[in-house]
């Protein structure tokens, strides 16, 4: 269904011409103006209004400038959370209401630090598990993917955006999105696992929503669970544990094996254990893929939603996964 209403709203709302080589940096984003860019490739109004939705907690996951399946569920929840058609196009209205949500500017100026360029890095990492299992820790590969993550924007647009940036240098000055959430909510009642829509979403006791972010959640080989579960801990910077009985394809051992925390680790910077056994909330090392692949079962977020979801829950916390996609009457939370 959303491939249909990414094609949708390329034609209706990004009608004006343009080109793949479109001027972007500050003033042209911040700017930016609804139907005004390119029909394909980075366009900078999409690329505000994805930042303007994660600031308002309704993730586009990656952000990147173009349309995409998971921009297009998060404009589906913004209409759905403000009374209008919740059909995942960026119409006229909808782009007014998603701009009064903000005032403050898109893109920023951010000066590189010393712990930038300085951290413990890993720079080669194995594709195979069993090879990952080898490694100290699983960091982040380079400053520009540490950055990229902090900004929660892909490392391609944040090289376009900075072309003639020092990323390996302390005192450099960056262009990059103002993804400030504010502090997190607090009233969260329960979170909503739709397997149908591959959405997590944060719920407040009247069954509000709170926050929308895009999910890989389970797979044919490994489906994720039904009904309902609890959240038992939430563990921040997280070993993984493999246990062969998972039989994961790829894996060749038939031995379990431990993999060292780090951003890069399967499961990512955070795990939110739930009270399903072998089953969690967790972040990834491939944000670019969320939504759009599946899972070993689990539920995957990008890191930075699932650090902002686990800044929520606590022991307890409800967790209800839902076969069918919610009802899109429900709104916003005042």
């Amino acid at each position: 269904m959303f491939r249909v209403l990414v094609v949708v709203a390329a034609a209706l709302a990004l009608a004006c011409g343009g080109t793949e080589a479109a001027k972007l940096d500050r003033l042209a984003v911040n700017q930016a103006q609804f139907g005004v860019g390119p029909p394909k490739g980075v366009n900078p109004a999409i690329l505000k209004a994805q930042i303007l939705l994660d600031r308002a907690r309704f993730s586009p996951g990656l952000i990147n400038g173009r349309l995409s399946e998971n921009f297009a569920r998060a404009v589906s929840a913004f209409q759905a959370a403000n009374g209008f058609p919740s059909d995942g196009k960026l119409t006229q209205d909808t782009w007014d209401r998603l701009m009064a949500t903000s005032a403050s500017p898109v893109l920023i100026a951010y000066e590189v630090t010393r712990k930038d360029v300085r951290g413990r890095f890993t720079k080669r990492i194995p594709t195979r598990m069993e090879r990952m299992a080898r490694l100290p820790r699983l960091g982040y590969r380079n400053t520009v993917e540490r950055l990229a993550e902090r900004f929660h924007i892909s490392e391609q647009l944040l090289r376009r955006l900075n072309p003639d940036a020092g990323f390996g240098r302390a005192g450099a000055t960056l262009m990059v999105p103002d993804v400030g959430r504010g502090d997190p909510p607090a009233a969260v009642a329960s979170v909503e696992v739709d397997k149908g829509a591959r959405l997590v979403r944060v719920l407040d006791p009247s069954g509000r929503w709170l926050a929308i972010y895009p999910a890989s959640i389970g797979s044919d080989e490994k489906p994720a669970p039904s009904g309902m579960a609890e959240i038992k801990r939430v563990v921040h910077n997280p070993t993984y544990h493999y246990d062969p009985r998972f039989a994961f394809k790829g894996v060749k051992t038939k031995r379990p094996f431990t993999i060292a925390a780090g951003p890069n680790n399967p499961v990512g910077s955070v795990w939110i254990d739930l009270s399903i056994e072998s089953y969690g909330i967790h972040g990834t090392p491939e944000p670019g893929k969320i939504g759009a692949t599946f899972s070993h079962g689990c539920i995957r977020l990008t890191n930075w939603d699932a650090e902002d979801l686990a800044s929520m829950v606590q022991k307890g916390t409800r967790v209800n996964f839902k076969d069918e996609t919610a009802d899109a009457g429900v709104k916003l939370a005042d």
